[in-house]
């Protein structure tokens, strides 16, 4: 597990790194016709066994529910409607942990069913509490099986694709490396199938792969493709975790430094759990517009936000709650956790700090958004 410091993260210190999580979509998961696929199932345990053996921790975000659940629903392919997709993963789910739960036990190993939706991250309390329960389950070496609870989340309360809710429980866990597993070995400069296509090795950054052709979708069981995988890289390697790409038969060799599949470098530094939940999972209350000494005191010398430098405030919030500082022309800079309500800020909108001390009192003389409680995000 990362303790914070900073430490480099190439091939070969992925068969030593401290935590790891290993994400499995549908069309690595189920055949064709619709069932699951023992054996595929079986590799990746045995994997994650191996890991375990050499003193890992591994969390498993694992897609399959609503996959397993079509046929005991006599369904011939995947639901497009929410009620229908959450009745099979009701169903789907159990068969799937039950899979699970017998294969790890050959290892001697547990396994635990942890389902999520956006709302038990949106808010630093929920995301504290999965985040503790997650470590513990971990430190007690339990395998977690992370997946999206399908059976209530709703329209817009979803990840959309679990590669996102990958990369954000890797956050959640402050993992070393992300592994996504795909129906692919690699990513290609061109989709593989098309003449001359070249394995890419290694990224070094995600912004590089712009020319890449990433827009052909997968299996028509899952909901994800290369470009969530992408999505899901960026986010990750953003805050300091090393990210792998390959399919099932690659995978064993992936996690022992073999050059296969490909390889994520991270680009950003570690931050504390309470900054990744602000940058990638807060849901903002409001807004604070900043004029353009702020946006330079902000973004460029990581400075904290002064009333002085607020020129509108919109929304409704409290003190402590998530808002988006943004310029004059509605572009999002950072994302902060606000020290002042809504209506006290709008009095306090281009007075200084001495001012307000004097006219209300010295509570009133601390930053709008302290420094350490903000994200840049331009």
């Amino acid at each position: 597990m990362s303790n914070g410091v900073e430490t480099s993260i190439d091939r070969a210190a992925l068969s030593s790194c401290g935590r790891l999580v290993i994400k499995v979509g549908s069309s690595s998961l189920t055949r064709a016709d619709g069932h699951l696929d023992v054996m595929h199932i079986a590799i990746l345990v045995d994997t994650i066994g191996a890991a375990r053996a050499r003193g890992q921790e591994v969390a498993l975000v694992s897609s399959g529910a609503i996959a397993a659940g079509l046929l005991p629903l006599g369904l011939t392919h995947r639901p497009y409607d929410l009620p229908t997709q959450q009745a099979a993963a009701a169903v789907g789910q159990g068969q799937l942990l039950e899979l699970y739960t017998a294969l790890f036990r050959r290892y001697g190993l547990s396994a635990a069913q942890v389902l999520l939706t956006t709302g038990d991250l949106e808010y630093q309390e929920r995301y504290h509490n999965a985040r503790e329960t997650m470590d513990r389950l971990l430190e007690l070496g339990v395998v977690p099986i992370v997946n999206e609870n399908d059976t209530v989340a709703t329209q817009e309360l979803r990840f959309g694709d679990n590669d996102r809710l990958a990369a954000l429980t890797s956050h959640l866990l402050h993992a070393d490396a992300l592994l996504l597993i795909s129906d692919v070995n690699a990513l290609y400069t061109a989709h593989p199938e098309t003449p001359g296509a070249r394995r890419i090795g290694t990224v070094r950054n995600v912004d590089e792969l712009a020319g890449v052709d990433i827009s052909r979708r997968g299996s028509a069981v899952g909901t994800g493709g290369m470009v969530t995988k992408l999505e899901a890289a960026r986010i990750a390697t953003g805050a300091g975790i090393a990210v792998g790409l390959t399919d099932l038969e690659h995978l064993p060799g992936f996690l022992t430094g073999q050059d296969v599949g490909t390889f994520f470098l991270p680009t950003g530094k570690r931050r504390p759990a309470r900054l990744l939940w602000l940058a990638h999972i807060s849901d903002p209350d409001g807004a604070l517009v900043l004029d353009p000494g702020a946006v330079s005191a902000v973004a460029d010398r990581k400075a904290s936000l002064l009333p002085a430098g607020i020129t509108a405030v919109r929304g409704s919030f409290d003190v402590g709650d998530p808002v988006d500082l943004i310029d004059e022309r509605g572009r999002v800079i950072a994302r902060g956790l606000v020290n002042y309500n809504s209506a006290d800020l709008k009095s306090m909108i281009g007075h200084h700090t001495w001012d307000l001390a004097a006219s209300y009192g010295e509570r009133f003389q601390r930053a709008a958004v302290h420094r350490d409680s903000l994200v840049v995000l331009r």
